[in-house]
């Protein structure tokens, strides 16, 4: 009979670096909070699981940064380091489009890897990647360093300040920081890039996969894409969703990530057996992780609403601004949602079947044409040093469906980075950062600060 359980031996574990801001999550949200807590002197420290930064925009393939202006197309929203990193890919022609900031950017997403090697390189801000975030040391309510593991063994990473962007509020969680309920969560979806799929012709996939992807596995579904930019026969693809599994436990994030993979092979398969016969559709990558759109959120000082969003309600303490619409994502079967701030909506029921146009709301004198996230909704009240950044933010899920995006999480890790600095330079709990000085210091940095 074998026991329930094994003693793992305690040990001490070395201490392998010491900086004044230790980020926990390596995707752009968190590069960006390093960066800026960096520039203001702070010496950082970044660890990411992944073998390179910027999260589902490199490992998970998802290759579109979202408008950086509001609805009306005539006023700049958002700046930073998403206005920066666009403009060193667009150097590189490794984006488009290139003449307007009103329309979604269409990134090169390896070119952005390297970039993004390059932001901390140019901070010496200190790396970790292949490195695995384990658990929390507490002195009191204080995290004094966080345990690690990497092809170095076990190790110890000691900071003043630390910023929870592992997407999943990993480390909120070990602490025991309350969070929400779960909610129906948007299902997560395997992205990948196929080559050929502008040779189809007139051949209509999207209707094969409608009518024969039974056949496969494939349950009614929806899904998008397009073409990469500088190579147009390379396609992105987000064509499927896993449904009904919970990302949070390790045993579905395993399963999902399988099922992700089949999904995406049923769906080539389809388009061979029932496609043209010299159209030449190959897989030409996978993501290297699961795009999971909607996990965890933590309990903060204030939580975002959907009214809030579609209002366009404005913070006093707002660090982030946007104007991508609410995508609800179905979580039991096909279609999505929109919700725009003009009132309308559209309901997508399926792949390649035609929006039905709506309401949410009769028309009113001024439609809103963006809106914004306040600072309270990234401020846990316990930790007296931990930053919140990205998408554990707390919000409801109507308001979660739009502002999850990475252009407004990027602004997010921004604001983590600046406000870990202000604490640890004026020595006091995060909870005490002033959020009129901290606007001040994102808009000396670039940001765009309503």
């Amino acid at each position: 009979m074998h026991k329930a359980s094994v003693h793992e031996p305690a040990k001490d574990v070395s201490v392998v670096h010491e900086c004044d801001v230790c980020v926990i999550g390596g995707s752009c949200t968190g590069v960006f909070a390093a960066v800026r807590a960096a520039r203001l002197g702070a010496r950082v420290a970044i660890i990411e699981k992944q073998n390179c930064f910027g999260g589902m925009a490199t490992a998970g393939l998802v290759y579109i940064w979202h408008s950086l202006c509001d609805t009306a197309g005539d006023r700049q929203i958002i700046g930073g380091l998403t206005l920066e990193v666009i403009e060193r890919l667009r150097r590189r022609d490794a984006v488009t489009p290139s003449d307007a900031l009103n329309a979604p950017f269409r990134l090169n997403t390896e070119e952005l890897k390297i970039d993004l090697d390059e932001l901390v390189r140019e901070h010496d801000i200190k790396p970790f990647l292949h490195t695995f975030y384990c658990a929390p040391v507490l002195d009191g309510d204080r995290i004094d360093a966080v345990v690690v593991e990497n092809k170095s063994g076990r190790q110890a990473i000691r900071a003043a300040q630390f910023i929870d962007a592992t997407g999943d509020a990993d480390i909120a969680l070990d602490i025991g920081l309350p969070s929400h309920e779960r909610e129906a969560w948007a299902p997560p979806t395997t992205c990948a890039k196929v080559y050929g799929m502008g040779g189809l012709g007139d051949f209509d996939w999207q209707a094969a996969i409608r009518e024969h992807g039974e056949e496969f596995g494939l349950e009614a579904d929806w899904g998008w894409g397009g073409p990469i930019p500088g190579m147009p026969k390379l396609q992105f693809r987000a064509d499927s969703h896993v449904f009904g599994l919970d990302t949070t436990r390790g045993d579905d994030l395993t399963e999902a990530e399988i099922e992700g993979r089949r999904k995406i092979r049923a769906m080539l398969d389809v388009i061979r057996k029932y496609g043209p016969p010299d159209a030449p559709v190959h897989l030409a990558a996978l993501a290297a992780t699961l795009g999971i759109r909607e996990s965890r959120r933590i309990c903060a000082s204030y939580r975002l609403t959907g009214d809030d969003v579609l209002s366009g309600r404005r913070f006093d303490d707002a660090i982030a601004n946007g104007s991508y619409p609410v995508d609800i994502h179905h979580a039991d079967g096909a279609g999505i949602t929109f919700r725009y701030l003009d009132g309308t909506e559209r309901v997508v029921p399926e792949r390649g079947q035609p929006a039905i146009p709506g309401r949410w709301r009769e028309p009113v004198d001024e439609d809103p044409t963006f809106y914004q996230v306040p600072f309270r909704s990234l401020l846990q009240q316990r930790v007296p040093n931990l930053m919140l950044a990205g998408r554990m933010l707390d919000a409801d899920k109507t308001a979660f469906s739009a502002v999850r995006v990475m252009v407004n999480t990027n602004q997010t890790g921004e604001a983590a980075g600046v406000a870990a600095w202000l604490a640890l330079n004026g020595s006091m709990p995060v909870q005490q950062v002033d959020p009129a000085r901290l606007r001040e210091t994102l808009a000396a940095g670039g940001s765009v600060i309503i």
